[in-house]
């Protein structure tokens, strides 16, 4: 039987949750209009005023709001109560511009642990796991959001944090950990290490809650295979409140989106048009619960779909698809878009590592793309010759996928620098 932490919302009517949406939407659009000048101008250049938003429906009349305007409003004219009643910030791990900085009360993060306590249920975690949160924690939002998330449900919490890989697994082994909390790439290495120390049979996980960087579904299957366990996918980002925003359950096909809390459009990309459910456009999330910092349609630029099929486990949370790319990351080489997800299916369908690098750049006025990846053990062992044609094989491969060539290089086992955080997967040198 499938548990739930909160039944009352996970497994409510679609009547009942716009209901519910309708009425945090206009409180909210009310306080921010009235409490944040930074929203009442992008509400009035729009020609919007709280009147014309009475339920969820009115959604679209909104302006929409992007990662420039947080730049604009850092750091503070997007707050929507005094600095005394905040708890805590957290901030973006991006290195280019000002940080985005996020603000909490304290009823702001008992939010955030709910949303997260969902999440560690869906994957089958109680009071009797051992969580081992291996993202990173400080302003980072992986490690402090899941942490309490963990806390609410009640499971001994091992707050890691990201290195020191021998001792991670150490603990692992002692403390005998049963859900483990990481990015995918981190996972992909602790499986790796764990299998060297020869340690893979007194591993105890059961699950793993992966998320904070792209994966795909030839590696869910990989890390399920190496490490035991059932993976289970997680979405969030700073700007809203930190992972937790959907997460998925037992059946793994999406993530429900926790949209009491945040409702969740797809749009055109290019025009602002909301899109009908099932098709594919930018991810917009409004934040209609939050006290401190309340996005409303912030324009996440993640390509995904939404989708209210039925499922499986009971809950009638709207799922959102794994992201397929996102629309500013997205590589335009010679005019065709490429998505690292693309790659990574490829690579990994072959039998490769999920280690691997996207490296881009313009030589003699032209564009150049280059896929670096580790091979397995057995294929090193193959003759120069072998190898060579492996690489042709996936060069053909890849241009069968993207539509365009790429250079591959196959490299040694483990020869390619770890990921003990967010994996560098795309490395662009074109002066674009």
């Amino acid at each position: 039987m499938q548990n739930y932490l909160q039944p009352e919302i996970e497994c409510a009517s679609p009547e009942e949750m716009k209901r519910i949406q309708g009425e945090r939407l206009v409180k909210t659009v009310k306080r921010l209009y009235d409490n944040v000048p930074y929203y009442k101008k992008l509400m009035e250049d729009k020609g919007v005023t709280p009147s014309d938003i009475n339920s969820a429906d009115d959604l679209s009349k909104l302006p929409f709001v992007t990662k420039a305007d947080l730049r604009d409003a850092y750091p503070y004219d997007l707050l929507a109560v005094p600095l005394r009643d905040c708890v805590r910030i957290q901030s973006t791990s991006g290195t280019t511009g000002k940080r985005v900085v996020a603000f909490y009360t304290q009823k702001d993060l008992e939010l955030w642990d709910d949303c997260c306590a969902r999440s560690i249920v869906a994957a089958g975690g109680t009071k009797e796991d051992v969580v081992h949160v291996s993202y990173g924690y400080g302003l980072f939002t992986g490690g402090a959001g899941i942490n309490g998330g963990s806390h609410r449900v009640g499971c001994l919490t091992l707050p890691m944090s990201s290195g020191n890989t021998e001792r991670q697994i150490q603990f692992m082994v002692d403390l005998g950990s049963t859900i483990l909390c990481c990015t995918p790439s981190y996972a992909e290495f602790l499986a790796e290490t764990i299998e060297d120390m020869g340690l893979r049979d007194q591993i105890k996980l059961k699950a793993g809650i992966f998320g904070a960087e792209a994966w795909s579904e030839e590696m869910r299957q990989r890390l399920e295979a190496k490490l035991g366990i059932k993976a289970y996918d997680i979405y969030g980002l700073t700007e809203i409140i930190g992972p937790g925003v959907s997460f998925e359950c037992s059946e793994q096909t999406g993530m429900h989106v926790n949209e009491d809390h945040f409702i969740p459009e797809i749009i055109n990309p290019e025009t602002g048009e909301v899109l009908p459910e099932g098709e594919k456009g930018e991810l917009v999330f409004s934040c209609i619960s939050k006290e401190a910092f309340p996005l409303l349609r912030y324009r996440t630029r993640d390509i995904c779909v939404l989708s209210r099929k039925k499922c499986s486990c009971g809950r009638t949370l709207i799922k959102m698809a794994k992201p397929m790319g996102r629309s500013d990351d997205m590589l335009i080489i010679r005019g065709v878009n490429v998505f690292p997800s693309q790659i990574e299916t490829v690579l990994i369908g072959y039998g490769l590592s999920a280690n691997y690098q996207i490296i881009v750049d313009r030589i003699n006025h032209a564009d150049t793309l280059e896929v670096c990846v580790e091979m397995n053990p057995e294929m090193f062992s193959d003759t120069v010759k072998a190898i060579e044609n492996r690489e042709k094989e996936l060069m053909e491969k890849l241009k069968s996928m993207l539509g365009i060539a790429a250079k591959v290089t196959l490299k040694a086992p483990k020869s390619m620098t770890r990921s003990e955080g967010k994996a560098v997967r795309i490395i662009d040198k074109r002066k674009i």
